[in-house]
């Protein structure tokens, strides 16, 4: 393949979405907070990134995905988080990453808006699962089978804030 053809394809693979946008321009509200899509897979073996806008404090519920790595990239406010036994807290700038089949929990606990990247490695069905649980506009529930069809295991409770 020449060095134009390898640039032409680069290009026509390129994926921007605005900030404050929503890769599919939809509005995706958790209760205290909405997600955007930013890269969708186009299969479960892909790479799956969300930005994470909180407006409240709290978090999801405490869980451990069987097949994903998660990532987290703190943009703004500052968030708690529990992997395995270990306790963490961040602020912009910071990153952490929570293995696979390793329980966790996050929140936000700062007094002002918060936002994170999340990124989900492979995607799997994560996508489909935050389709879902944003159809209430609220948290995900604690419905452990609704967790187990998604690829995870629903734990404990979110973080008390």
């Amino acid at each position: 393949m020449s060095e134009t053809m390898r640039i032409q394809n680069s290009v026509a693979s390129a994926l921007r979405v605005a900030a404050g946008e929503d890769l599919f321009g939809e509005h995706r509200g958790l209760g205290i907070s909405f997600i955007s899509f930013k890269v969708c897979p186009q299969d479960s073996n892909g790479l799956l990134i969300l930005e994470n806008t909180f407006h409240g404090k709290g978090g999801p519920a405490r869980h451990l995905h069987h097949d994903q790595d998660e990532w987290f990239y703190v943009l703004e406010g500052e968030f708690i988080f529990e992997v395995g036994p270990n306790k963490f807290r961040l602020k912009p700038g910071d990153s952490l990453l929570g293995p696979r089949k390793i329980p966790h929990v996050w929140a936000h606990v700062g007094d002002t808006n918060g936002k994170i990247l999340i990124t989900f490695m492979p995607a799997g069905k994560m996508e489909a699962f935050f389709h879902e649980v944003t159809k209430a506009n609220a948290m995900p529930p604690l419905d452990p089978q609704l967790w187990r069809a998604h690829g995870m295991e629903l734990l404990g409770p979110p973080l008390p804030v």
